[in-house]
């Protein structure tokens, strides 16, 4: 009976932790700027970036530091994985428009 007690409450342990939502975090990208120009998340922990791209022209969110790069047209959004990250300070920048699409994800 102890078998059947444990998978129990594994099964309940791993459905708990897949209804856990993954944290989300909205960007935008106006006028060639993000915005905000730097995000907050919680250290080791993936979260979901949301990038709308309020601009007529596409723009490519790319960091090297995070290993990620997306082109997001015009008008469109993105939603980009990240994580889970060690405490720290992670850039990122537009491709398209990297002297003013600049910014930062802070994991604290």
């Amino acid at each position: 009976m102890k078998g059947k007690q444990y998978a129990l409450l594994g099964l309940f342990l791993v459905s708990t932790l897949a209804a856990a939502k993954t944290p989300v975090v909205e960007l935008e990208i106006r006028n060639h700027l993000f915005h905000p120009e730097e995000v907050r998340i919680p250290a080791n922990t993936k979260v979901k970036l949301i990038v709308y791209n309020r601009d007529a022209t596409p723009e490519e969110f790319e960091s090297y530091e995070l290993n990620r790069e997306k082109v997001i047209m015009g008008g469109r959004k993105a939603n980009i994985f990240i994580g889970p990250l060690k405490p720290g300070v992670y850039p990122f920048f537009g491709e398209f428009n990297p002297k003013t699409a600049q910014g930062r994800v802070v994991a604290e």
